[in-house]
């Protein structure tokens, strides 16, 4: 069997378990699911799902990190300090979320058993640390709380935007975040976010 083949073969099997666990995580807690019921959704053996993964645990952490390396990513490629920047990026990233939608939903609403919305803060904790917040305050004790303020409600922001079905296009979601980063809620001018 050439390599392409076995490369789509896995790749196939790959998608095929991460979409299971991700139908199993709509019906019940991730505590609750096990290896067998993943295998038996996926139409898979056991000994195929051992061959990728070692638990249920590690299929889920790939699923995370694999999100939020592509997060990294967006991020990275922008200077935060710039506006403009930082409106592109979070449209891009934006963007992303609504192409990945019904995962990230699953994700986030998992009832915390997954470290996903963690890991989201803390890519977002360091973007803000490294990059948007003014390099002479950085190590004021009040920039934490001002980070953590501005990343648990940007991820509440996208949540409800998620949930609600998106209604709003990418764009206007983008300069409204970046309008609270920048100017706060008395200072946001609420007519330009069309």
């Amino acid at each position: 069997m050439t390599s392409e083949k076995l490369d789509r073969r896995k790749k196939y099997t790959r998608m095929v378990l991460r979409k299971s666990l991700l139908q199993l995580l709509k019906q019940k807690s991730f505590s609750s699911i096990t290896v067998k019921e993943i295998c038996e959704r996926a139409d898979i053996n056991r000994s195929t799902f051992y061959a990728h993964y070692s638990d249920q645990f590690e299929l889920l952490e790939t699923i995370e990190n694999e999100i939020v390396s592509d997060m990294k990513q967006y991020i990275d490629t922008y200077n935060l300090q710039e506006k403009e920047d930082a409106l592109r990026m979070t449209e891009k990233l934006i963007s992303y979320f609504a192409a990945k939608q019904e995962e990230l939903i699953i994700l986030l609403n998992a009832s915390g058993e997954t470290s996903f919305e963690r890991k989201v803060r803390e890519v977002a904790q360091t973007s803000i640390r490294n990059e948007w917040i003014d390099t002479e305050n950085a190590n004021q004790p009040l920039s934490s709380y001002m980070s953590a303020f501005i990343i648990s409600g940007s991820v509440h922001v996208l949540k409800m935007w998620l949930l609600g079905g998106m209604e709003e296009p990418p764009h206007a979601m983008a300069k409204l975040i970046n309008n609270l980063i920048n100017h706060g809620i008395y200072g946001s001018n609420w007519d330009n976010f069309a």
